[in-house]
């Protein structure tokens, strides 16, 4: 049987109301989603920034071998110290090369960097104090000709990384609201679309209970749908930060990644079951000349 244009605008105009409303879902919770990802693993991402932060000791040319491996040994006992890693004058040139583009010995004839030696330290012992007396005791060293690290953003990122925590927290609350409001507002617009079908249902007689019923269904279908789709865009944007960053190890404690993936599916039924039962109980107790 063809079907008159009414009949068509009215069904494509459905299809893309619960199109909108599972955009919309999926769309918030993938968001809150990646949000509790970030504050589980707050802890981890801080300590891998922590961990970035290098100690470079430049050597005098003048410095012997043995002097050298004196200093490797004293900064690996260090309990301080995840790693020590020398970098040879050459190789210090290769880097340059790489980056710069040119090889910059060709206009100078000579190689004008020194032998380094770069130092990481644990993110639980790293503070300013402890690497400003480190550098200052290895500036005492005949055969050192300097010791450089970033100090401001050493300090910047220990005085601000606990603010920054409570920052998330508090922005974790204000998104969820915005959620929320966003959810709710998507499955009050799908509802309100069907208004009149709501109250012609309730004027031929249909208690409240059984009219209810079918928008819940749909409804929650939908949220689960959009919390899928939430739920794996969560799973390729964890995957890819695993490639990317293995030292935050992720997927070291799974119960917590789990925890996060359940907390967004339940959400996204609770607001929608919630939304959809007051949106309908609107309507249902409207004057059928209010409809309208």
């Amino acid at each position: 049987m063809r079907q008159l244009p009414e009949e068509k605008f009215n069904r494509t105009r459905l299809i893309s109301t619960y199109f909108s409303v599972v955009v919309s879902i999926s769309l918030v919770l993938f968001l809150t989603g990646i949000l509790g990802i970030l504050l589980i693993n707050s802890k981890k991402v801080a300590d891998h920034f922590k961990e970035q932060i290098v100690m470079t000791i430049y050597l005098k040319d003048s410095a012997k071998e043995i002097e050298l491996k004196q200093l490797q040994k004293t900064l690996t006992l260090n309990i301080a110290t995840k790693k020590v890693n020398y970098i040879s004058k050459e190789e210090a040139s290769k880097r340059h090369t790489n980056e710069i583009g040119e090889d910059f010995m060709e206009f100078l004839g000579y190689n004008p960097l020194l032998n380094s030696v770069d130092v990481y330290f644990k993110a639980s012992f790293l503070n300013p104090a402890m690497v400003s007396k480190l550098s200052k005791d290895i500036d005492l060293y005949t055969y050192v000709d300097e010791v450089v690290y970033d100090r401001p953003l050493l300090e910047l990122m220990y005085e601000n990384i606990n603010k920054i925590t409570l920052w998330m927290l508090f922005a974790s609350g204000i998104f969820i609201f915005v959620v929320v409001l966003l959810i709710n507002s998507s499955i009050r617009l799908s509802i309100y679309s069907k208004r009149l079908i709501i109250k012609t249902m309730q004027l031929v007689g249909a208690n409240k209970r059984f009219i209810r019923r079918p928008f819940i269904k749909a409804h929650l279908l939908m949220s689960a749908l959009g919390s899928i789709i939430a739920m794996l865009g969560m799973a390729a944007v964890i995957y890819e930060m695993q490639n990317r960053f293995p030292e935050l190890q992720i997927f070291e404690n799974p119960y917590e990644t789990a925890l996060v993936f359940t907390g967004v599916f339940v959400l996204g039924m609770g607001i929608t079951l919630i939304s959809t039962y007051f949106a309908t109980q609107r309507y249902l107790n409207l004057r059928t000349n209010a409809v309208n």
